[in-house]
């Protein structure tokens, strides 16, 4: 065959090289059967919709046939989206890092015809610059070396895949003590004056800001309280936000977060708001309560799709420019406020003639970064919309609205969290909804697919899917009450159980059981730009413990940190979300409210719902009957038929609580 085939695909991303003259297919068993067939290398390309490096890869290389021809003549070329198969990025992208060079995108790996990997990079110029080689040189050198030099070929590829499947040696028991040198050591890193990580590009990592904000809880170090602090206001008044119509972008390629990677990701959105709404609940600072509001009108607004699910992303790119959408000259805003408004606005949101980026302005507030009075925000808040409006009329960025089930499960959680703490049942509603989108379009069979567009569902989905959509499940529990959120909950996790247990070294692979054989089966230990499958799994494995009282659930976290101690001692910053639900293991809070029939426990629940502490879990009963016997609060009951709390740990309970300033007052002391 010598067609483009990804015209019959539905991912945003492989139609994007749908009219490429590249004769790309997608991943397959049969392009690789093609390529034994042929005796060609494969070319494997990897990106996503709204990678800026990959539509000017695109643009260079892609969509010139005489590039083209080269590669259609020496290579069977495999596009690949990494959303909708991040099982086969992460098994390449291991292969990059293991050959010493950075991790990005677009991936570019070359590999043999049974699909093993020999040599890569990633954005190749067409011609030689900025230190790299001209993608056309690289393909006729790596073609070259294909067909004269088979003895080296094979060299790289079994050196590749003993790096590929090496295991992570035995690690020591993981202590309390660990756990606060592990976080501790976040400080050597971290940027004093701007927030976050030392230097640039600057990522929102959310797994760090956790791991940070658990320390606080855990021992009251205000030095972690302060640093993630620091960051999510310095993030909340970058450029890095979009002060017009909500949303975080993907990262600062400037160390002040001013300048974005203008594309916005779902799951930077989710992580983000689950930390703002606990820095709320700390602080009630109206900077924070803003952005939590304006982010989820976001997801609203911009991020849903038919189903009431929610999109991947928004790209970076609207005709052919990055960030052309985003950005403003002086004079548009002049002409769209009128010039005493401009002056004030400009004022606050750093606007110049010259600009601040490329001679124009990113919208930012580092200036300045508390929140003013509120009748000037008020004032700002009506120049921004009518700014908004006028951005309107510009051509937008591409949608990715393909519906990834982990995503999902992220943004469907932190939206319920974020419902119960600030007591906005229309956020609970949505969260229920996309919930209920989720399952009816990508359930199937007590287990879930990985990703849904146009009628066509990868199935079955990875441990990311059933974890975090276990997760979305336990946070919709607590914060409506409804059995069949929890029942759910045990249902994603027993299907994560039965297909993705590896019983030989625990922990969860990447990929099912009865999944399409890779070259190998991955399986990690750690975070990338989303927590891994290990530490969602660990997150909803302890939770389940302490609400139900069954004890598998602490054994199988007990023996998925086992399995991961040594890697997790090895680099505790790719470890992140473990090191999270070791803190959770180690330390659950679980508020019991015994509510019987006619009672109102609503200040018990609202006070609990006032801790910043990832950790609380709140369960209200009409009576604690049907709880395990192995459950500490187990035969506890109503004080004098009042509704009644009860702060459990693993092993034991409080005394009876009847009042919120009682219970707030313990709850103090406990976390």
């Amino acid at each position: 065959m010598s067609d483009n085939q990804l015209r019959h695909e539905t991912s945003p991303y492989l139609l994007q090289h749908a009219d490429n003259p590249v004769h790309w297919r997608p991943w397959s068993p049969e392009a690789l059967a093609e390529a034994k067939a042929a005796g060609k290398p494969i070319l494997l390309s990897v990106g996503y919709a709204a990678c800026h490096w990959c539509h000017v890869m695109a643009h260079e290389s892609f969509e010139d046939p005489d590039v083209a021809s080269v590669m259609n003549r020496n290579f069977i070329n495999i596009k690949v989206d990494r959303e909708e198969r991040p099982d086969i990025d992460q098994i390449y992208m291991s292969a990059l890092h293991a050959i010493g060079e950075q991790g990005g995108w677009p991936l570019t790996m070359f590999l043999t015809p049974d699909g093993d990997p020999f040599w890569g990079g990633t954005y190749f110029p067409k011609t030689p610059k900025y230190g790299r080689p001209g993608f056309v040189q690289v393909l006729e050198a790596i073609s070259e070396t294909f067909r004269t030099e088979t003895a080296t070929i094979e060299t790289n590829r079994d050196a590749l895949r003993q790096r590929l499947n090496a295991k992570p040696g035995a690690g020591p028991a993981l202590s309390p003590d660990l756990l606060d040198q592990a976080a501790n050591q976040l400080f050597t890193i971290l940027d004093p004056v701007n927030g976050g990580t030392q230097g640039a590009p600057k990522f929102p990592n959310a797994m760090l800001f956790d791991m940070l904000w658990r320390l606080y809880c855990r021992t009251g170090n205000d030095a972690a309280r302060q640093a993630v602090l620091l960051a999510l206001r310095q993030i909340s008044q970058g450029g890095i936000y979009d002060h017009l119509a909500g949303g975080f972008a993907r990262y600062s390629v400037d160390q002040r977060w001013l300048v974005p990677h203008f594309e916005k990701m779902l799951y930077d959105n989710a992580l983000l708001l689950d930390l703002l709404v606990r820095a709320w609940l700390d602080t009630r600072d109206p900077l924070f309560a803003a952005r939590i509001s304006e982010t989820i009108e976001f997801l609203n607004r911009e991020m849903t799709t038919e189903d009431r699910a929610f999109a991947s992303s928004l790209d970076a790119d609207s005709e052919g420019e990055e960030g052309r959408f985003y950005v403003w000259t002086k004079a548009e805003i002049e002409d769209t406020l009128g010039q005493e408004s401009a002056d004030f606005f400009g004022s606050i949101y750093d606007v110049s003639e010259g600009g601040n980026w490329e001679g124009k302005t990113i919208l930012n507030r580092l200036s300045a970064v508390d929140y003013l009075e509120a009748e000037t925000e008020g004032r700002l808040a009506a120049e921004r919309e009518a700014l908004l409006e006028r951005r309107a009329q510009r051509v937008r960025p591409g949608r990715d609205d393909k519906v990834l089930a982990d995503w999902n499960g992220l943004a469907i959680a932190a939206l319920a969290r974020a419902a119960s703490a600030m007591n906005q049942p229309d956020w609970l509603a949505r969260a229920v909804q996309a919930y209920e989108a989720v399952g009816g379009t990508m359930g199937r069979d007590n287990r879930l697919g990985h990703s849904y567009r146009a009628g066509r569902l990868v199935f079955p989905g990875l441990a990311t899917d059933h974890a975090a959509m276990a997760i979305a499940a336990l946070a919709l529990y607590q914060a409506g009450g409804d059995p069949t959120h929890l029942a759910d909950a045990e249902r994603w996790m027993a299907a994560l159980d039965r297909h993705y247990w590896d019983d030989e070294a625990g922990g969860y692979f990447w990929t099912a059981d009865d999944a399409e054989a890779l070259i190998l089966r991955p399986k990690s230990p750690a975070d990338e730009a989303v927590p891994n499958a290990n530490g969602l799994a660990l997150r909803a494995l302890v939770e389940l413990w302490m609400r139900t009282g069954n004890t598998h659930y602490r054994d199988r976290a007990d023996a998925l940190l086992s399995a991961f101690s040594g890697a997790m001692v090895e680099n505790i910053f790719a470890t992140a979300s473990l090191f999270n639900g070791l803190d959770f293991r180690l330390r659950p809070i679980s508020i019991v409210i015994v509510a019987p029939n006619e009672s109102d426990p609503s200040d018990l629940v609202h006070a609990a719902r006032r801790n910043p502490d990832p950790n609380v879990i709140i369960s209200l009963l009409r009576s604690t009957d049907d709880l395990s016997a192995d459950h500490p609060a187990a035969g506890k009951t109503a004080l004098e038929g009042k509704p009644t709390a009860y702060i459990c740990s693993a092993s034991e309970c409080s005394l009876p609580l009847t009042t919120a300033a009682d219970l707030e007052r313990l709850l103090r002391g406990s976390s």
